[in-house]
């Protein structure tokens, strides 16, 4: 799986995220909704992915390791 909550509560997305993972990035976000979000492993985020991240506005750390979603949909400056 490449979404999973580390031991300091970070919410950690590598590789290529795919839609099979919406749902467990959802309870994720639910179950802790203040988690800061380490997207920097991230190789490829399906947008299901990107949709949740961009409804759920968490704290971002460094930038997206997806190219294109670094370039288009920076969450910084949404």
């Amino acid at each position: 799986m490449s979404i999973v909550r580390n031991t300091a509560g970070t919410i950690v997305l590598s590789g290529a995220c795919s839609v099979d993972e919406a749902e467990a990035l959802l309870r994720l976000l639910q179950e802790t909704p203040r988690a800061q979000l380490d997207w920097t492993g991230a190789s490829h985020l399906h947008s299901a992915v990107v949709q949740l991240i961009l409804a759920a506005r968490p704290d971002p750390i460094g930038p997206c390791g997806d190219p294109f979603i670094a370039r288009w949909v920076a969450l910084g400056s949404v």
